[in-house]
């Protein structure tokens, strides 16, 4: 009779545990984050476009420090990785103080810029960390099991935004009859006065944040991690780049990566301009939010339960195919129809990103694996690219007989094609 694997065996489940509230620290970080986009552009009267410069420093300093950070993990160990990203996460959060008195938006952009090369560390670090915690043939799904405490993290970073943050902003209290803000329009010494209230608004949850992950800092640091498992790397970094390189499913699998990262982020930063186009204000525009994060967290479990029946591959580009369907109910449907189109794409999400970086890496060679993840980390960069194009989109106004904001979701369809691409050619290719 053939022994059960576990997916996680008893010497790893503390480390197992540990390492898992950190997928859930940088989900916070993401979600109370994308409904600042819609904040800023009121408070601080930008377009579109420009407001959504947040995701691109948030999601650009992923870029920058992935590559750097699976280099520091390689040289020394994965915890000394995990404390320098934890105090780079710190240091961001607290850089919400001055960027707050000078009331610039390049200095709160450049915040998230510094918070995000933490997030870069701990994502390159976890991430291969969880999948070498026991048996290669459940890494994936140890992944996904993983992966589902960064939506509860990112839930309450929206439960945050939705009845902490958001309403408080009075920026937002301000429209008329048919529900569209009218904040531009008020006297300058009125809107000065309600700018600094409600950026101290948006600072004061970053600072709150800020002193959670030194809190974070102190427990990992007095934490003893298990050598076997964090030893740190030696190898030859050219040769490591070469066999990347010709591994297809590896070097389809960062594309595919990042779709799927600027898929997410679209749709997540996108649902209250999407809600706002119905005349829906910013507060309850993000309980559709929290709705979309709540369906993610469930199908993410439903996902992890489902692969020990149907292979992730195939899984793959099922909710692939059904994430585009979802996609194009929501830029055709105009009302309240699109918006739940929209919500619901969500669910169809929830195992893209660790199926895909579970796939991708399971043909790499684990002296290869910490440099593996970064590529797949820095393919978060898709966050950063995409969204502000969408903005230009939603700025027009309308595009032929759609709202902008409806029509602006031909890019996440794009992307959700193919993602379902890389999986049916990962099921082709069996």
């Amino acid at each position: 009779m053939a022994v059960k694997t576990k997916l996680v065996q008893k010497q790893y489940l503390l480390p197992f545990i540990l390492i898992t509230t950190l997928f859930a620290l940088w989900g916070f970080a993401n979600d109370i984050t994308n409904p600042m986009v819609a904040g800023f552009q009121t408070i601080m009267e930008l377009s579109a476009a420009k407001a959504s410069l947040i995701q691109f420093a948030f999601y650009g300093g992923y870029a920058t420090m992935a590559i750097p950070a699976a280099l520091f993990i390689r040289k020394y160990s994965h915890k000394r990785g995990i404390m320098l990203g934890l105090a780079l996460y710190a240091a961001g959060a607290f850089l919400f103080i001055p960027a707050a008195a000078q009331q610039s938006f390049t200095f709160f952009c450049l915040s998230l810029y510094i918070l995000t090369f933490g997030l870069a560390f701990l994502e390159t670090t976890a991430n291969p960390f969880v999948l070498s915690l026991g048996s290669k043939e459940t890494s994936t799904r140890r992944l996904n099991l993983a992966q589902a405490f960064n939506p509860m993290g990112s839930l309450a970073g929206m439960a945050v935004a939705s009845w902490v943050v958001l309403p408080n902003l009075l920026s937002d209290q301000h429209r008329d009859a048919a529900g569209q803000l009218v904040f531009s329009s008020l006297p300058e010494a009125q809107k000065a006065v309600e700018r600094v209230h409600d950026i101290a608004i948006i600072r004061d949850a970053y600072v709150a944040l800020g002193v959670i992950v030194l809190i974070v800092f102190v427990l990992i640091a007095i934490t003893k991690m298990p050598g076997a498992v964090v030893k740190p790397q030696k190898g030859h970094t050219g040769k490591t780049l070469r066999n990347l390189w010709h591994n297809v499913a590896y070097r389809e699998g960062v594309l595919a990566q990042v779709f799927y990262v600027a898929a997410q982020i679209m749709v997540w930063t996108f649902i209250i301009h999407y809600a706002d186009n119905l005349g829906i204000d910013k507060a309850t525009a993000q309980k559709y939010n929290i709705a979309a994060m709540a369906l993610f967290l469930c199908f993410r479990f439903i996902a992890t339960f489902l692969m020990k029946y149907i292979n992730s591959r195939k899984l793959l580009t099922v909710f692939g195919a059904m994430a585009a369907l979802c996609t194009l109910g929501t830029i055709f449907i105009v009302g309240t129809g699109g918006l739940i189109c929209l919500v619901a794409t969500s669910a169809f999400m929830s195992l893209m990103f660790p199926t895909i970086y579970g796939i991708s890496l399971e043909g790499v060679d684990a002296e290869d694996s910490n440099l593996g993840a970064a590529f797949l980390v820095m393919a978060i960069v898709g966050g950063a690219l995409l969204p502000p194009l969408q903005g230009s989109i939603i700025d027009l106004g309308t595009v032929g007989s759609l709202p902008a904001v409806n029509a602006s979701f031909i890019l996440p369809l794009i992307c959700f094609l193919m993602v379902t691409l890389y999986g049916w050619r990962r099921v082709r290719s069996e």
